[in-house]
This record gives structure tokens, sequence and C-alpha cells, in this order.
């Protein structure tokens, strides 16, 4: 069993670090491990590596380095640009955002209208998609800030950043975009674009966990949202995770010299896989539309299958999915951003994510068509009464 072959297909979860990666960040443990705010030498290489991280980081997404704030992970970095609008401009008390958001982004709002806030979710249609006169219509006199993810991360749908962004521009309403799933896999330019605020997570990107970023744009309103030493020129408090923000430096410049690589070649891999599956297995669809969408995410529904089921029965072969958000797995509700798209419960509940990487190759998608179809097929053939109670199929099937 340990000398099983990996087919890692869930790269929208979390991503493998890569070696170039490790071997940036390993200074920062053994040699450079000083408090970057300190006064003594000792300290002056790791300020210097996190000034140099910065400005790769910046570049990936087309920034000042100046206006990049490192965090400690994507949810952070959305709660502070909304909850840092919001303190800003205290007498604006209404946010926008959708109904497909992260649930970084869902359940702060929920929090936000236990608070008095008030919260207007825009719906999406059955291709996961956004109406912009949807936008157009909830904005209000008193919205502080417009937050909405650039791609879903279960269907991949994306969404018009640059429209989103000029609506509230020309409304005088702060916007900011979650683009924790499109770093690395589309271009971004935050000023080109006229964004205020941007969220990334470094683990999306072949970097370790724990450390994320915001962009917040020149001259736009924010009152930081963890107060502390005065790191980040005070919009950030606590002391600098400096090995993983040098890893996170590393990770962007890579991910963008892999550009090319993902919107060809792993587009194609993700395209065969779409096929295949649609070719071999009867009665499966995509669950949101087919353009515009990362290129390496699909999202795919089974009739008549139980979603955690089929996962299990894969991570036997060795082969990692998922049946959406990593951070609702294990919840009993349906995914919440099929629910939005008005996906019927017997596909949603046996819908499956697969998201592939720039380490994933041709025989990857060939192991997974060979070793899907049967796993559906053995699935649907099984009796309700075979299935029995939750936790019991996998021992009905053998």
């Amino acid at each position: 069993m340990s000398n099983r072959r990996l087919v890692y297909l869930d790269n929208n979860a979390t991503t493998r670090v890569a070696p170039e990666v490790v071997e940036a960040m390993l200074p920062c443990l053994t040699e450079h491990w000083g408090n970057p705010s300190s006064a003594y030498s000792l300290a002056s290489e790791p300020a210097r590596l996190i000034e140099e991280a910065r400005e790769r980081v910046a570049g990936l997404i087309g920034a000042n380095p100046r206006n990049i704030v490192f965090t400690s992970c994507g949810t952070e970095s959305n709660n502070a640009a909304i909850q840092g609008a919001l303190l800003a401009n205290p007498t604006k008390r209404h946010v926008i955002t959708t109904a497909v958001e992260h649930s970084a982004n869902i359940k702060f709002g929920r929090h936000l209208e236990k608070r008095g806030y008030e919260v207007t979710y825009l719906p999406v249609d059955l291709d996961g998609a956004i109406d912009l006169c949807d936008l157009q219509a909830a904005l209000r006199p008193d919205t502080a800030i417009v937050s909405i993810m650039w791609a879903n991360n279960e269907t991949g749908v994306v969404f018009p950043v640059e429209e989103l962004a000029a609506i509230c521009r020309s409304h005088g309403v702060l916007f900011h975009s979650d683009a924790v799933q499109v770093a690395g896999k589309l271009p971004i330019d935050v000023k080109g674009f006229g964004i205020d605020f941007l969220s990334l997570s470094a683990h999306k990107l072949r970097a370790p966990k724990g450390v994320g970023m915001l962009y917040v744009g020149s001259g736009v309103p924010f009152q930081p949202y963890i107060i502390g030493g005065g790191q980040e020129r005070g919009l950030r408090g606590g002391t600098e995770n400096v090995a993983n923000i040098v890893a996170f430096g590393r990770a962007a410049e890579l991910a963008l010299s892999h550009l090319n690589d993902e919107n060809t070649r792993v587009r194609a891999l993700r395209d065969n896989l779409e096929n295949g599956i649609f070719k071999t297995i009867k009665g499966s669809v995509r669950n949101g539309g087919s353009e515009p969408r990362l290129p390496n995410t699909t999202n795919i529904g089974f009739d008549g299958v139980e979603a955690e089921a089929a996962l299990l029965l894969l991570d036997r072969e060795g082969i990692c999915a998922s049946s959406g958000s990593a951070c609702t797995t294990g919840s009993i509700e349906p995914s919440h951003v099929l629910a939005a798209m008005n996906v019927p419960l017997s596909r949603s509940k046996g819908s499956l994510r697969f998201s592939l990487g720039i380490e994933n190759t041709g025989e990857d998608v060939d192991l997974l068509l060979e070793k899907l179809p049967p796993i559906i097929e053995r699935l649907r053939d099984a009796s309700p009464e075979a299935l029995g109670q939750a936790g019991e199929p996998l021992a009905a099937l053998d």
C-alpha cells in the first residue's frame, strides 16, 4: 500500500509544496531566524528577505510592493478587507457579496448581520454566473464594500471582475475580490482592473499553509483588522512568519512562470478528463458553465451517487478528489454553491470536483478514467438497503 501511486486531483484544496519553495524557506529556519523588527544585524537579513518576497508577490498581481500586506491566510485577508472597509466608513453599514462565495465570506456575512449590518447576497444563474444588473440594483448610498470572488472554488466559474470593479468605482464603493483560486492560473492586474482589495493564499500556489496576502490599493480607506506592534506598516500586527513569507515569494515567482502551462497543457488535461467522463459515464453533467472558467477545474454531478462514497472508493485506488470546498468537508448539508445554482439535490449530493495542477500528467487522467466508471456503476447498482446507514456503504460494496 505504501508504494501505491498517488494521483492528486484536488489542487483547489491545497497544493504540494514545490522543492524550490522548500529550498528558499529553509535558511530562514536555520540561519536567518532573527526577528525582522529588531534593530541588530541578525534581523537585517530576515527583513530584507521579507521585502524581496513582497516584490515577488506584487509582481504576480501587477501591484506596487508597498500595497502588499502579509496575513496568515485567505480567510484573514477576506475578513480584514471587509472589516477594514467598515471600520474606515462607520456610517456605511451595508455589504454586498454573492451566494456562492467561499465560507470565509458567507459566514463572515452572517456574523456581520448579527452585529446589525445588512448584507446582500447576489444570486447566480444555472451556469453559476452573476448578472451585472443585480449588482447595479443592489448598490446603496450606505454600501461600504462589495466583495466578490474572482473565480469560484467549487465550479471554477470566473466572474467579470474588471466590470464589477468599474461599476463599484462609478458609485464610489470599495471593491474587494477573493482571488485565492485565480493566482497562477489566470493573469491578474489589480491596478489595471481598478481593484481596491484583493486576497491570496500561498498554499494554493505550492507554498506552505499559514501565510496569505491582502492587497490594499493606494489611498484606499482601511483600518487594520489585527492590532499589534505596527508590523506591515501598521496595517497588520503580529511578528512576521518569515520562512513562510519567503516561501510565498518564491512560489509567486514560480506561478508566474507556469502561467502559460496552466492555460495550455493543464487546460487540455482538464478537458480530456471531462470529455472522458461524459463519454464513459451516462448521466454525468458538468456543474457550471464551460467558459469563462479556471483552466484546471471541473465539477461533475452523477445522479444516484453519494459523493462521499465515491471519494472513499477513489481513495482506495490512490486518487484524491473532493466534493467541493475543503473548508466544508464533513458537512451533511449539500454544497451552498450548487444550491445557489439550483442544481437538483440528487445531482448535488453526487457531485465531484476535480482540480488539476502543473504536476498532473496524462497518465493521471487515464487512471481516473479507468477507475471512476466502475465506481459510479457500483454505487448506482447498490440498492438503498445495501447502502444501509451513513458510514456503511463501502462495507456493503466489498
